[in-house]
């Protein structure tokens, strides 16, 4: 993990600017997921940083861009800190819009210093950003795209930098909607033409990133930073639904139930549970997240099969508090995921004193090396062997060591290295 020669020969930025369109793209939206905390992340650091600080959000109807104070008034809501003001009128007629995201962006208005539209992007730029501006991206979407590069390129000096989580959808299309493959390798095109720098979350995600950029033409000087790991927000049992019994042992699986993360495993796992063990020595199986795409084969099994009557337990929307104190007290997290780009919460598990379950990824080695329990996908009997020995063990036997004491990666690591050449 580090740099690439040469790499850290970059100037310091005249200023930064950062693209928050991920995290005002999530308002109204439920928790954040892992993306949505690398960019919180980022934005918490930068406000600390003397360096001159901008911030630009992308919006369907327009661009906005604030300055430092801005940016922090806009962090106070984000987080929580600060309620959302009252929508204008012109957002209040756009009827097909959640609330809170018609709040949000008359706020981002209000709070903003210019607003463009896709063509006055660079203008805007010109008239607002400093010479030797270093635009960051940490979001991944369709908002990290060629025509904002080619806007803070117009500023002199202006440079490109891009985090790069993973390269799942060009590895692994099948897993993805048509819209989003092709719209994740455009993303790519666009960083292998015109970024000066890739974040690359681990030496993983950059072989990847660099055998496609190859393909494309250009490979950009790279970096591989290992994300911060941060203790949860305070587990709070009383936020969890009350028909789920916590007295009896059970396990969480938690993320987008999507292809990918491979929620067919367990239950395939929990119905052969149910068909051959006494009830009473069936743990249960809390799935955590909403529902997403290509999978509705799954959906009619959580729908309709019988086994989630009795033992496993759907839950969507949860707020950080309760799902914290649903993997402290569960016997282990499951992360039968098929890819990782990084893989938040088995660290998160750790540092709740909970061991995980886990595929036998490249990724998770990389970063966690022996602190979680590793079964590959393929071996359904390994992941039950161990699924039951962890649920007939003593509550506590098998806890985890605590994060600290297994030297999880650290903010202060990631950004000791990022803010050397951005």
């Amino acid at each position: 993990m580090g740099m690439e020669p040469g790499v850290s020969s970059f100037e310091r930025p005249a200023a930064r600017l950062l693209d928050l369109t991920r995290l005002m793209s999530r308002v109204g939206n439920g928790p954040h997921t892992g993306i949505d905390r690398v960019e919180a992340a980022y934005l918490r650091r930068f406000l600390d940083e003397p360096e001159p600080l901008f911030a630009l959000v992308q919006t369907r109807f327009f661009n906005a861009l604030l300055d430092r104070d801005g940016t922090r008034a806009l962090a106070a809501r984000l987080f929580g800190e600060m309620r959302w003001g009252r929508p204008s009128l012109a957002m209040r007629l756009r009827r097909k819009m959640k609330p809170a995201q018609r709040a949000a962006e008359s706020d981002v208005r209000r709070l903003s210093i210019a607003v463009s539209r896709k063509s006055g992007l660079a203008a805007m730029f010109g008239r607002h950003l400093p010479k030797g501006t270093a635009y960051i991206a940490v979001g991944q979407g369709k908002a990290v795209h060629e025509g904002v590069f080619d806007a803070i390129k117009a500023v002199e000096r202006g440079r490109v930098h891009v985090l790069l989580h993973d390269t799942i959808p060009l590895d692994h299309p099948d897993y993805m909607t048509p819209r989003s493959a092709s719209a994740h390798a455009q993303m790519m095109r666009a960083i292998s033409a015109k970024a000066d720098l890739v974040i690359c979350n681990s030496d993983a995600t950059r072989q990847s990133a660099e055998r496609h950029f190859e393909a494309m033409g250009r490979v950009p000087p790279m970096i591989s930073a290992h994300l911060g790991i941060d203790m949860p927000r305070e587990p709070d049992a009383t936020h969890i639904p009350a028909r789920f019994d916590l007295s009896r042992p059970y396990f969480v699986v938690l993320g987008t139930i999507e292809p990918r993360k491979n929620h067919a495993l367990l239950l395939d796992i929990w119905e052969r549970f149910d068909q051959t063990l006494p009830a009473g020595e069936i743990p249960k199986l809390a799935i955590v997240g909403q529902r997403g795409w290509m999978n509705e084969a799954l959906f009619e099994r959580l729908d309709a099969s019988p086994v989630m009557e009795r033992h496993v337990f759907e839950f969507s929307g949860l707020d950080d508090r309760a799902v914290a104190a649903l993997i402290q007290g569960a016997r282990a997290l499951l992360m039968p995921s098929f890819a990782e780009g990084f893989g938040l919460p088995p660290g998160e598990a750790l540092l709740l004193g909970t061991p995980a379950i886990v595929n036998d990824l490249d990724i998770y080695r990389e970063v966690f090396g022996n602190n979680l329990i590793y079964a590959r996908v393929s071996d359904m009997y390994s992941w039950s062997e161990a699924i039951l020995r962890l649920s007939q063990a003593e509550k506590n036997q098998h806890k985890a060591a605590v994060g600290a004491d297994i030297g999880l990666p650290t903010w202060q690591e990631h950004f000791n290295l990022v803010l050397k050449v951005t």
